[in-house]
């Protein structure tokens, strides 16, 4: 309706009947006020004056200036006992967290490495980033995906995926990664794959496919093949984006084969690297087994069978940086009005100005990082060292203190901030939809910072059934809320991530924009140390028994609550050291604000369809 009064005004004052009152309308379109109405006309008439002049202005907008107060809250001396030990625990996990970086930069291992460099003549995927992408500031997406799986380890889950730069525009990238296993598609390689998708739909973003893959590992084929969310599930997805005028460009440099082919076919644009670029159903050894005709896989399915023969790709490259200079130039072809560069200097440097550094170093944030639910201290802790100047307003700050919220800037980002500080009551709960349900009104986005409690009240008497009742149905609301807010939602689970209270703080299962944890995060229905609440209560078993059953419990609890589990099967966006969260959090902000400057988002027409 608003967009709709808009053009009419700007058109030349002409208004849809039904938005005009009664004392408007006329058959000829035009306004025609006599003296006897104009004390009926007065306010609407200054009103589309008003939207005049602010349409004429749109492009200088600027943010309302804030004052919020700041949030004082240094390390006191009662703090230190717990403060030690949770920096102690984050050392420890600092400490694996740079051994898994470390196995998952080594990909396949050198000789994988040397036969994809020396034999094949390729470059490393991530060679191919720093070509493709302005610099080497991106967002890594899961990069823990695949390690500790039954099946083995498969690091990064053979495909790298993420969101950077390319000519300014902030862009999707899965980039298959052919030291492993010859880029062979694992299970949680395709669930990485469609995780990379699922964002590039939410946010609006463009997509680059940089295929190199070996195809499906036929093995486990049941489990990548058949379901919903498999391995077709990818090719579902870029039809869709087509059709939603999100762009997607593929760069075929190495093996497509099978399911594989269709990538780059459904993709938009397609650049293909002369030799070691292949696209077919079936490779060689298919076609020998099956007509016993011999064909090299050049003349089977090279680029240049597809740029002159087949029309499946649109650029022919001779290597692969050229390949990937032609994708760059793609890039800018895509249709997003970017600030021109003194607009965008000016809104830096507007920036710069508002944006103030937080009021204590984001490094005490490894003391704050919670060791286990008695070792948090308070939440506003650790927002203090993660806005700007440490500001925050508080909202209904003497209500449902267990839980925080509030209003506050990263990186000169307005967001609302839905924190735990405790378990989550029935006031916290109903405070928290209030405050959901106020900023989806606002259109200001939500971080989630969530640590939730470990076990719930058990019920004793009536009394405390009536207590869990109410606050059961007070969690629901604000599970509605988060699942209904149509606001970006961002969630960064600082410590527990336990039970039906991690639903209510936005956790997977609603759909974040992005989910990330601290390497100190756990993850699990039940806190480990807490296995007895799994239990049943009148067991007939011998205490003995049961005490053992209650530790094996614990030790399975303890083992596949630990966030390198969790981010090994997919199940966030990845885990990020505490003193990084500001700085992520400011991509992801900016990444989700791109949306506003693509030119059209409304398709008219049916999708791309290629010849």
């Amino acid at each position: 309706m608003y967009r709709c009064i808009i053009r009419s005004v700007c058109s030349g004052g002409r208004v849809c009947p039904a938005l005009v009152s009664p004392y408007t309308q006329s058959p000829s379109w035009t306004l025609r006020i006599t003296p006897e109405e104009r004390h009926h006309r007065r306010p609407e008439h200054c009103w589309r004056c008003s939207v005049r002049s602010m349409s004429s202005a749109v492009r200088k907008r600027t943010s309302l200036r804030s004052a919020f107060p700041v949030l004082e809250q240094p390390l006191e001396p009662i703090h230190h006992r717990v403060y030690e030990a949770n920096l102690q625990n984050s050392k420890a996990c600092h400490n694996k967290y740079k051994e898994f970086s470390e196995k998952i930069r080594k990909g396949g291992g050198e000789k994988a490495i040397a036969r994809h460099t020396q034999r094949h003549g390729k470059l490393l995927v991530r060679d191919r980033l720093r070509l493709l992408l302005d610099d080497e500031d991106f967002l890594e997406l899961s990069p823990f995906a695949g390690l500790g799986l039954p099946y083995g380890d498969i690091p990064s889950a053979g495909c790298l995926t993420g969101i950077g730069r390319i000519n300014g525009l902030w862009c999707v990238f899965i980039a298959n990664d052919g030291t492993v296993k010859g880029g062979t598609a694992y299970p949680i390689t395709v669930k990485k794959q469609l995780r990379a998708q699922e964002i590039a739909i939410q946010n609006r973003l463009p997509c680059v496919y940089l295929v190199d893959s070996g195809g499906a590992f036929l093995p486990l084929q049941s489990e990548i093949f058949p379901d919903k969310n498999q391995g077709g599930r990818t090719f579902y997805n870029e039809a869709i984006m087509s059709a939603m005028k999100i762009p997607q460009v593929a760069v075929v440099c190495g093996s497509c084969t099978a399911g594989g082919a269709y990538i780059p076919t459904m993709a938009e644009e397609t650049v293909m690297v002369h030799q070691i670029g292949t696209i077919f159903l079936g490779g060689p050894p298919l076609v020998k087994a099956a007509t016993g005709e011999e064909v090299t896989p050049e003349d089977l399915g090279g680029a240049r069978l597809h740029a002159e023969v087949s029309g499946c790709v649109d650029h022919f490259a001779w290597e692969e940086k050229e390949a990937l200079v032609y994708t760059r130039n793609i890039v800018s072809t895509f249709n997003f009005q970017l600030p021109e560069e003194e607009e965008e200097d000016e809104e830096k440097t507007r920036r710069r100005k508002a944006e103030e550094e937080p009021l204590y170093n984001s490094v005490e944030l490894l003391g704050l990082a919670p060791k286990s639910s008695n070792y948090s201290l308070d939440v506003k802790m650790v927002v203090s060292r993660l806005t700007d100047g440490g500001r925050f307003q508080e909202f209904k700050a003497r209500y449902g203190t267990t839980l925080i919220t509030g209003f506050a800037k990263i990186h000169g980002h307005l967001v609302g901030i839905v924190a735990n500080n405790g378990e989550l009551s029935y006031q916290a709960a109903l405070k928290g939809c209030h405050f959901v349900q106020l900023c989806d009104q606002r259109d200001i986005p939500l971080l989630f910072l969530q640590n939730t409690e470990p076990t719930v009240a058990i019920t004793l008497s009536t009394t405390q059934a009536d207590v869990n009742s109410n606050r059961l149905k007070a969690q629901g609301s604000m599970m509605s809320a988060v699942a209904c807010a149509s606001v970006p939602k961002i969630t960064v689970v600082i410590g527990g991530c336990h039970g039906a209270d991690s639903y209510a703080m936005c956790g997977r299962a609603f759909d974040p924009n992005f989910l990330f944890l601290w390497p100190n995060a756990k993850v699990s229905m039940a806190a480990p140390g807490h296995a007895g609440s799994l239990l049943p209560p009148d067991s007939e078993q011998e205490e003995e028994e049961e005490r053992k059953l209650e530790d094996k419990l614990n030790r399975k609890l303890e083992e596949e609550s630990s966030a390198f589990f969790s981010s090994g099967r997919l199940w966030d966006d990845g885990v990020i050291l505490p003193q990084d969260t500001r700085k992520v959090l400011g991509n992801c902000l900016d990444i989700i604000k791109q949306q506003q400057y693509q030119v059209s988002t409304e398709k008219l027409q049916s999708p791309l369809l290629r010849i």
